[in-house]
């Protein structure tokens, strides 16, 4: 395994026992991502995107078959571990943003500095919600927030512990076009400061801003692409018409 190996799976399976009947979520998986790559996982319902990204991000565990995350294998660690190498070395960003409502966008941020015993937690906070242009708005509560500031704290929320692997589950999803597109351009420019990033998206121009692209169906890995042009989301914001501009949308 190269030492630029982010992730590497083999021979990957997941199955569920629903009653008296077996679930082959994933049958045989293998691959393998480096540092530094943006990689869209895209399938149907049912093809088992859902479950590989829940074992990527160590909240499920394979029924066989081999996880190995920075060479470690971590389908063989206990709860205690698994739980430690969630918050020290992958940053999550969900849909729905998944924040906490009462609490303003500098407490959410600290979060996970607070489960690691790191120091410094306001000064670290603060320095990664001004990375994704939140520096004005640290003190304001989620309802506060439009949809894309929303996301953009769960985003400074997922690297402020400077993570491994940043994975996004339909990170755009609950946002409209242009703010999507801000969002996706913060993501381009997360990639080019280094961030191995993982991204789920039903949405094939969406897919099309990552550098390659992994196909599921039925369980199984069907198709692994590189994109040789990948969108250019700060591109595509410029060439938007002024009128579809909304200054509170980001």
């Amino acid at each position: 395994m190269s030492s630029q190996t982010v992730i590497e799976v083999r021979n990957l399976n997941k199955d569920y026992v629903m009653g008296t009947v077996i679930v082959h979520a994933l049958r045989g998986v293998s691959l393998g991502i480096t540092r530094g790559e943006f990689v869209a996982i895209m399938g149907p319902s049912g093809s088992g995107k859902s479950t590989f990204m829940n074992i990527l991000g160590c909240l499920d565990r394979p029924t066989s078959g081999q996880y190995f995350l920075n060479g470690s294998d971590v389908a063989q660690m206990d709860d205690g571990e698994l739980a430690a190498v969630r918050n020290r070395e992958i940053g999550f960003i969900f849909q729905s943003f998944n924040l906490l409502p009462r609490t303003s966008a500098l407490k959410n941020v600290e979060l996970p500095l607070v489960y690691a015993g790191s120091g410094a937690k306001k000064g670290k906070a603060e320095a990664a919600l001004e990375r994704v242009g939140l520096q004005q708005r640290m003190h304001h509560r989620p309802n506060e927030l439009s949809g894309g500031q929303q996301q953009r704290v769960a985003i400074a929320r997922a690297i402020v512990n400077n993570p491994t692997l940043i994975l996004a589950d339909e990170p755009t999803g609950n946002l409209d076009s242009r703010t999507g597109l801000e969002i996706l351009s913060l993501f381009q420019e997360l990639n080019a400061e280094g961030r191995t990033i993982v991204l789920v998206t039903h949405e094939p121009d969406v897919a099309e801003h990552c550098h390659r692209i992994i196909r599921f169906r039925d369980g199984r890995l069907v198709a692994d692409e590189q994109v040789e042009a990948p969108l250019d989301a700060r591109k595509e914001i410029a060439e938007l018409p002024v009128q579809d501009s909304d200054q509170n949308s980001n």
